[in-house]
């Protein structure tokens, strides 16, 4: 939308402002607040005060409601970064709150364990931690490959999900263990333990290297 309006600069004079202002985007509210001030530049407002009320006027009930602490006793000074931080900042804890509950609903279904995890990647997106995306994918993976992934814990979650695809399908491609109710075979049991020997041989290789860099620097 554009808005125009008189408005009085640090001196007595006068200037039209122009300003078009684009619609929040309350799932990318520092995008927003990045071209809100690239038309602050293109218009030459640098006041404090005006930036301040431009915002406020552009925000819904809803979004509004989130800073009114803000909006109805704002500071003496930096009105208009204490409104853009506390908003940014909120927004981004309340929506990541809501993706955090909807992980928490998800399953495993007919997907492998790999595929699951950039499901749950992309549903949570850069705002939810790593960490809390592995334990949502651990807790929903089947108990026997839980037990494998869980003796992974210093292994990165790429080389993780290669392991549980794996042991995945191991227990598919055996009828036995896949018939509700029955134990695992001894011979899918020892798939599984090869398939983990191979996993912690592949993480100590790596950590030897490393070591003998760090020595010949020394």
């Amino acid at each position: 939308m554009s808005v125009e309006k008189t408005i009085a600069s640090g001196s007595s004079d006068l200037g039209r402002v122009g300003v078009r202002v684009p619609p929040f985007y309350p799932d990318k509210p520092a995008l927003w607040f990045a071209q809100l001030e690239t038309q602050f530049l293109l218009s030459s407002i640098t006041a404090d005060s005006t930036k301040f009320h431009y915002t406020c006027s552009q925000l819904d009930e809803a979004y509004a409601s989130t800073v009114e602490d803000i909006i109805t006793n704002p500071p003496a000074s930096g009105k208009y970064e204490r409104l853009k931080s506390e908003l940014i900042n909120r927004l981004s804890k309340s929506r990541e709150k809501k993706v955090q509950q909807l992980l928490h609903h998800e399953e495993l279904g007919d997907r492998k364990p790999s595929q699951f995890l950039r499901h749950l990647r992309d549903l949570a997106g850069a705002d939810v931690p790593e960490d809390f995306v592995r334990t949502i994918w651990v807790s929903r993976l089947p108990s026997n490959t839980q037990a494998i992934v869980a003796s992974q814990c210093n292994a990165s979650l790429e080389d993780v999900s290669q392991l549980a695809d794996k042991v995945h399908d191991v227990v598919s491609n055996s009828p036995q263990v896949a018939a509700v109710g029955v134990p695992e075979s001894s011979a899918v049991n020892a798939q599984i333990a090869e398939l983990t020997r191979q996993a912690e041989i592949k993480l100590l290789s790596s950590e030897p290297h490393t070591r003998f860099q760090v020595q010949d620097q020394i």
